[in-house]
């Protein structure tokens, strides 16, 4: 139970303005909504600010927010924030409702709805499917569990923010919902790569197999949308190799709790580690393409090549 009743149109905090959390908090401003803004790194809320949100010198000043969102990297990000020093559920003073909107692992989530509860705030977990410009474009999509009532009475704010918001379960059931996703992600990512490959390497062009592929049942509307990235190689970046990495950490971890064998997800992630280790790490995921021209002898492999991302254009 919520330490105190939510208001029927509750006070926003949002805690975490990276790429994502600026487009998501900025589409909750856009709606009109009182939101108050916090960021580690104070410059990356300016954004924000110029659009009508106020921004907290500090965690606890979002202490008095009735619902506050958060979107952070991973887990050590979201215990600090959430049960370090100054963080939001240490203080006196607590929010009603905390959801958590970052992609960690189920045992992490359950940790935070522990300590919530004992501080008397609601938590749910509501990770997101979507870059910042589908985000941007009102496409992205939340998965959420955590207690019904609390998922109703956060839901309208959640659909502001997107075109989908599904609800799986009363606990941690979101999590390995959203890593499920990101895995296929990988592993679809990956076999694009090597049939790509394979076709330009017999000697057909990138464009012309992309126009077949996208033609036929087996694209989806993510690859038409990204093809024109992999016939100029100028990728928009939206998910880093690194972030996709921790995902299959967390994903193959769950698997092994679960004993679900994963073969293809586990290779995949060797070749996500590759392509780290040759110096892809910050580069967006679909640069898995260029790795995979580049091990079949179809590319230099110089920097220039396997490394040419354009700006985000969140």
């Amino acid at each position: 139970m919520n330490a105190s009743p939510v208001n029927a149109s509750p006070v926003l905090g949002w805690l975490g303005t990276g790429r994502m959390g600026t487009v998501m908090a900025g589409r909750l401003l856009d709606a009109g909504r009182d939101v108050m803004v916090w960021n580690r790194t104070a410059a990356k809320t300016a954004a924000l600010a110029r659009r009508g949100a106020v921004v907290s010198p500090s965690i606890a000043g979002l202490a008095d927010r009735d619902v506050v969102f958060v979107m952070v990297t991973g887990p050590a990000e979201l215990e600090q924030v959430t049960l370090g020093d100054g963080g939001l559920l240490t203080g006196e003073r607590r929010p009603a409702v905390l959801v958590d909107c970052s992609t960690v692992s189920q045992d992490t989530s359950a940790r935070i709805r522990d300590a919530a509860t004992a501080a008397g705030v609601a938590f749910l977990a509501a990770p997101v499917c979507g870059n910042p410009q589908v985000f941007a474009d009102g496409q992205g999509s939340f998965i959420v569990s955590g207690p019904p009532g609390t998922f109703e009475t956060v839901r309208p704010d959640l659909e502001r923010m997107a075109g989908s918001v599904t609800y799986v379960g009363d606990a941690e059931q979101a999590r390995l919902v959203k890593l499920a996703h990101n895995l296929y992600l990988g592993m679809m990512v990956q076999s694009l790569a090597e049939v790509v490959t394979l076709a330009e390497k017999a000697g057909t062009s990138r464009e012309a197999f992309l126009a077949f592929f996208n033609s036929c049942a087996l694209t989806s509307p993510w690859i038409r949308r990204r093809s024109p990235e992999l016939v100029t190689g100028q990728r928009n970046l939206t998910f880093t190799n690194e972030l996709l990495r921790k995902d299959f950490d967390l994903g193959l971890a769950a698997a092994r709790a679960l004993e679900v064998p994963m073969p293809t997800a586990s290779a995949t992630y060797q070749v996500i580690q590759t392509a780290i280790g040759l110096g892809l790490r910050e580069e967006d995921f679909l640069s898995l393409c260029e790795h995979q021209a580049h091990i079949a002898g179809l590319r230099d492999g110089t920097e220039s090549d396997l490394s040419p991302t354009s700006p985000p254009r969140a």
